[in-house]
């Protein structure tokens, strides 16, 4: 069945779980998000035809494999959220206070509540290793890419994806699914498919999830392999994968009218002294050369725009040996540095006494760092929770290759 070609006209009437699939055979779980955001389709329907195409062609399965969806009432009409953006109420606080309401929950707590179940149901009940994957799309044009929080784990698995991968996000969005469920230890990333009304978004997100059973061993798609390395929207396979990280992000304040100025394309380079967005009738230049990264064109959400830069491979390198040293546990002995919970691998920093640790050099120990308060930043460990050795025997983990991951 040929996917859609018009998705602004596409009805989306989807349930929760959009396809479970069971093998005879052991093998992974793998989890597949769509539609955390109602204005973004392509994944939902993706899902909808490779659970088709799996039970149509009667592929053989190893494991569980998961399609659920994500926010079923902003899909139903076709916007981003109705009260608040389920993809940044993923807070642990959050989530006990939610749960507190007895019934009285606006409608995306309503459906966070339904994923908090189905998620730890799933966790209970299947078998490792896990994996957590979030299809996404975006308002501006784009070529495919993956966002992940930077553990080495996350690293290692985005590796076999000959795509851009972008690191640093989980810094500027708080409350994030795959960030929460990294949190817990397990292999977590989100594929950005496309422009949102774009029909090859839906072909691209098919082939990223039929890439994606093939590198966690959980169906025979072993005669598709060298296809879908050289698909072009998996970024044709001819070089390893690019790594940036984020460093700037224009967060848009309440009642403020915010326009992103029209023709700025994902990933674009634009020199100093362009205009490129309006918010209260002030024009925002570049001040200086930069690539620009999910320009927002719609009228839902607050991040405005974000700045990326590509990482030298070697402070990849760098950061996964000193990654292994666990040279944390030397940091603490250094003034203005000190442990704030140490169960969960998160240290406190006095910006005022330690001067000379800098947030890039967090990044390197794979920490990402929050704003405690105007003296203190608070930086949380990426590898403490890493459930390392849920993965070791997977094809893709013992594969040596060369590369900082």
């Amino acid at each position: 069945m040929a996917p859609p070609q018009n998705l602004t006209k596409e009805q989306v009437l989807v349930d929760r779980i959009i396809g479970h699939l069971k093998g005879g055979d052991n093998g992974p779980t793998v989890v597949f998000f769509a539609g955390i955001h109602g204005n973004e389709r392509a994944g939902v329907l993706a899902l909808e035809h490779i659970v088709q195409e799996l039970e149509q062609q009667q592929e053989h399965i190893k494991g569980e494999i998961f399609a659920i969806a994500g926010n079923l009432q902003a899909l139903d009409k076709k916007v981003r959220f109705q009260t608040e953006d389920l993809n940044r109420i993923w807070i642990p606080k959050k989530i006990q206070s939610i749960q507190s309401k007895n019934g009285e929950c606006n409608e995306e707590e309503k459906e966070l509540l339904h994923l908090y179940e189905l998620l730890f149901d799933i966790l209970e009940k299947g078998d490792a290793p896990f994996y957590f994957i979030d299809l996404h799309t975006t308002s501006s044009d784009t070529i495919p890419f993956l966002v992940l929080n930077d553990s080495l784990l996350n690293r290692k698995f985005a590796s076999n994806y000959p795509l851009p991968i972008i690191l640093g996000i989980e810094e500027y969005l708080e409350g994030a699914l795959l960030s929460y469920i990294n949190d817990m230890g397990y292999v977590s990333l989100g594929y950005e498919g496309g422009q949102h009304d774009d029909p090859k978004a839906v072909d691209n997100c098919m082939d990223f999830i039929r890439y994606t059973l093939h590198i966690a061993d959980a169906v025979g798609f072993n005669t598709y392999k060298e296809y879908f390395l050289k698909n072009e929207s998996l970024g044709k396979g001819s070089s390893p994968p690019m790594f940036y990280e984020i460093y700037y992000q224009y967060h848009i304040k309440p009642k403020s009218d915010f326009k992103m100025l029209p023709g700025f394309a994902n990933f674009q380079q634009i020199p100093k002294g362009v205009a490129i967005a309006e918010c209260t009738g002030t024009v925002m230049h570049t001040n200086r050369k930069r690539q620009i990264f999910m320009p927002l064109y719609q009228n839902q959400g607050n991040e405005g725009f974000y700045f990326i830069r590509p990482i030298p491979k070697v402070l990849l390198w760098l950061s996964k040996g000193l990654r292994r040293f666990k040279v944390e546990h030397l940091l603490v002995r250094l003034p203005g540095i000190s442990w704030k919970v140490k169960q969960k691998g998160t240290l406190m920093v006095n910006q005022k006494v330690a001067r000379f640790m800098a947030k890039s050099f967090f990044h390197l120990l794979g920490y990402r760092a929050r704003q405690f308060d105007s003296e203190h930043l608070v930086v949380k460990s990426r590898e403490f929770a890493s459930k390392t050795s849920d993965y070791r025997k997977t094809s893709w983990y013992k594969h040596k290759k060369r590369g900082p991951y």
